[in-house]
């Protein structure tokens, strides 16, 4: 690709930054959650549920994905943001965004975005590092593939399970154990072929209750000072979660106070409902990293983009270009739709993607996480 339209890639990737959007619209973005979250307080249970469908899940999806232009660096112009008069270096002011500007929120992108989205573009598929028990396991302050948190819940994965927990001895002199345990792992294995409908509710159910386990664990990190889940990190990986933790913590205890439980339960419900069906963002979700077989070459396919119009990509800005994404990483958001205008002969055609028949599909017939299976190679 590269060799027939080098120059008009390159000058993207060069001079395009998002930061004339991305800035505002996460500042929007995110002063909406707030103001929504809090209007939640007031509102009926069921009132609060239809709120975080839309816009709310909407709003939480355009958050997660500004903040992945921050992590690839392609949010802010080097030519044209002024850092608070030199005082502020671009890569603090990266760091310092990615950490305020994933508030608010009941669990939060952080932990994934910081420690898991950059290993995941390195080890995609990878069956040595793309497992749940190397994950959990690990002793390297990044996750091996970040994705790997995701995909267990609906996706075939080679290796061990996760995580391990050593739990102490009931009584003296008495011996140690291990306990593994995995909430995806228990939730996929639910799963029969051809019954996509019994297969989303067990995705749902696992995929939720993990999201609820994670707003407790917050709470445990920064009390604690340390995320059990990974017990080999390094200290300084302990550190910065406990940072994060404690500041979110207090962020959500300040919603609470002011307008109750339910502006908790609107942001909880708006960053999950999207990824689920039959949520239309969860259709480029649940098959972002398949492994499609290639009719003209023979050759797996790792990844996988959702074509289904330009309204389409506004409401999910552009997380549904993931083939291109991962091709380029550093092409912000809203310039990465013209990769198939510069280069059409390397994407598929069309934009009449059927959300739910690709959902359908998903959990008809699960796959292996991107060309995992080297069977199939």
């Amino acid at each position: 690709m590269l060799a027939q339209y080098g120059p008009q890639i390159s000058s993207l990737e060069r001079a395009a930054s998002s930061q004339s959007v991305g800035v505002p619209l996460l500042i929007a973005t995110n002063a909406a959650l707030l103001g929504l979250a809090v209007w939640s307080g007031s509102l009926h249970p069921l009132a609060v549920l239809a709120l975080a469908a839309f816009p709310g899940s909407m709003l939480s999806l355009w958050q997660l994905q500004i903040l992945h232009d921050v992590l690839h660096g392609s949010l802010y112009d080097k030519k044209k943001t002024k850092f608070a008069g030199g005082r502020l270096s671009r890569k603090a002011l990266q760091d310092a965004t990615l950490f305020w500007g994933s508030m608010p929120s009941a669990f939060g992108y952080y932990l994934y975005l910081k420690y898991g989205h950059m290993t995941h573009h390195r080890s995609v598929g990878d069956p040595e590092k793309a497992s749940l028990a190397k994950l959990f396991d690990s002793d390297n302050a990044e996750f091996e593939d970040g994705d790997v948190l995701f995909v267990a819940h609906r996706m075939k994965l080679k290796g061990d399970i996760g995580p391990t927990f050593n739990i102490p001895p009931m009584r003296k002199g008495g011996k140690a154990r291990k306990l593994t345990m995995s909430l995806s792992h228990m939730g996929f294995s639910a799963w029969k072929m051809m019954k996509p409908v019994r297969n989303v509710l067990a995705f749902a159910a696992s995929f939720a209750y993990e999201r609820f386990m994670l707003v407790f664990n917050d709470l445990v990190v920064a009390i604690s000072g340390r995320n059990f889940f990974f017990p080999n990190k390094p200290d300084q990986f302990h550190r910065e979660c406990a940072t994060y933790c404690r500041c979110a913590v207090a962020t959500r205890a300040l919603l609470v106070m002011l307008a109750g439980w339910k502006s908790l339960f609107f942001l909880y419900l708006s960053e999950l409902l999207w990824s689920i069906p039959p949520h239309p963002a969860s259709a480029m979700f649940v098959t972002n990293h398949g492994s499609a077989i290639d009719e003209d070459t023979g050759s797996c396919v790792p990844s996988s983009s959702t074509y289904a119009g330009r309204l389409y990509s506004l409401y999910t800005l552009g997380t549904n270009y993931h083939v291109e994404h991962h091709d380029f990483p550093t092409i912000p958001f809203h310039k990465l739709h013209l990769l198939r205008q510069i280069a059409p002969e390397f994407y598929r055609p069309g934009s009449d993607d059927k959300l739910l028949r690709i959902m359908k599909k998903a959990f008809s017939q699960p796959d292996y996480y991107a060309c995992m299976d080297a069977a199939r190679i």
